[in-house]
């Protein structure tokens, strides 16, 4: 009883701690921020500028799967402490760009976002560790951390590019050095339970849409040879790329409805707002009433943003395109909390931090999409096109989502 008592105040701390250091870990999130003086400063096209953030989700994915192993080989203090000097770095050669774009794909493309991946694995695996009987929640809080980011430092980015004692190259710089002393502090406090920790049983409502099926666990290997993981992984990666896409050009959506550069401004942060409400209420919904019903009512909610901001920019209606931004946020919020659920619950623990490394990669694949909306939307001159795709994305991920039964 002592050992149990002691055990559920303690994770609560490592909880704490992860979900605050996956806040500043998030600011790589911010890029629609980051990237405005650099376009500035050098000139640089939207098409470079896009491509970078591909680079950067791509590391991103190729982050978590190093750290899953990481973790396993050098320990979990270790894995963090690499992760915060390489992110850290990456943003301080930023800040070295003289007009050479290649250099910002090696400094923050690779190096931050390599770094941030590795972090995001290791941190999400440990703390959920603790929590087997809330993995979902444990998840959402975490990730609402990372998700609302880009809201709690956009002001104070934009605030310290616009002043004379920063300017871009010291921003930079400061929040690389803040980023690698948040992690490092943080590989000195979050750590795995001990073998002998005794966890509460989960409290999972069951009702005739409930899943019952053997629960073992299944090696990154065997998780591919599943059909069901390739109809989660396409259903997934579409539901992404519906969040990746708005929120990629929301500002300027919603100044294409009349929204004032002000108001714009502001719905980005609304975005953020719900995209980290969106990882709590899905991690509390999974946990409470399943897979299923969590993950086609994420699904339902992305139809209904994608079709009401098309909608929107057809009879350029400013209302109806703040409820689909909203609706926008809640959808993307919901994808990475039901990602790592899904890992836990159809393919179980042992393998869990390489099995959600490897179903994160499905982030990777949405910002290809992303770029190709972005693509749509240049060449037609319209934002119908690029909505109609992540409209018709929506409704398949649907099918594939209906599709699922059991590992």
């Amino acid at each position: 009883m002592e050992n149990s008592s002691k055990t559920l105040s303690v994770r609560w701390l490592y909880l704490a701690a992860g979900t605050a250091t996956m806040l500043f870990a998030g600011i790589i999130y911010a890029w629609s921020i980051l990237k405005a003086p650099l376009a500035e400063e050098f000139g640089w096209e939207a098409s470079q500028l896009a491509l970078n953030f591909t680079l950067t989700m791509c590391f991103f994915c190729l982050g978590g799967f190093f750290g899953s192993h990481m973790s396993g080989k050098l320990g979990v203090r270790l894995s963090i402490i690499i992760a915060g000097l390489l992110s850290g770095a990456g943003f301080i050669l930023t800040s070295l760009s003289t007009g050479n774009v290649v250099i910002l794909y090696l400094t923050y493309g690779v190096m931050a976002g390599l770094g941030i991946g590795i972090a995001y694995n290791v941190i999400i695996s440990t703390v959920n560790s603790w929590f087997p009987d809330k993995q979902a929640f444990s998840s959402g809080c975490l990730l609402m951390g990372f998700g609302i980011s880009t809201l709690l430092f956009g002001t104070v980015l934009d605030k310290m590019f616009q002043s004379a004692a920063f300017g871009w190259n010291k921003t930079y710089v400061v929040f690389g050095i803040g980023i690698a002393a948040v992690l490092v502090v943080s590989s000195f406090i979050i750590k795995r339970p001990g073998q002998d920790m005794v966890f509460p049983e989960s409290k999972k409502k069951l009702s005739s849409n409930s899943e019952n099926f053997e629960v073992r666990d299944y090696s990154p290997s065997q998780m591919l040879r599943r059909p069901t993981f390739w109809r989660a992984f396409i259903c997934i990666t579409f539901l992404v790329a519906v969040g990746n896409s708005v929120i990629s050009f929301a500002r300027d959506l919603a100044i294409s409805v009349d929204a004032t550069a002000f108001l714009a401004t502001t719905l980005v942060g609304v975005l953020s707002v719900c995209n980290g409400l969106g990882r709590v209420i899905t991690g509390a919904v999974y946990d409470a009433y399943g897979r299923k019903i969590t993950m086609v009512g994420a699904n339902i909610i992305a139809i209904f943003a994608a079709g009401l901001i098309l909608a929107a920019v057809n009879i350029h209606s400013l209302p109806l395109c703040i409820v689909g931004l909203c609706l926008t946020g809640l959808s993307y919020g919901s994808a990475p909390t039901v990602s790592s659920a899904f890992a836990s619950s159809f393919y179980g623990r042992k393998y869990f931090a390489t099995n959600y490394s490897i179903i994160n990669f499905a982030l990777m694949a949405a910002s290809f999409i992303a770029t190709a909306c972005s693509g749509l939307l240049v060449s037609s001159g319209s934002y119908s096109a690029p909505f109609v795709l992540l409209l018709i994305l929506a409704l398949a991920a649907l099918v594939l989502n209906l599709s699922i039964k059991r590992p």
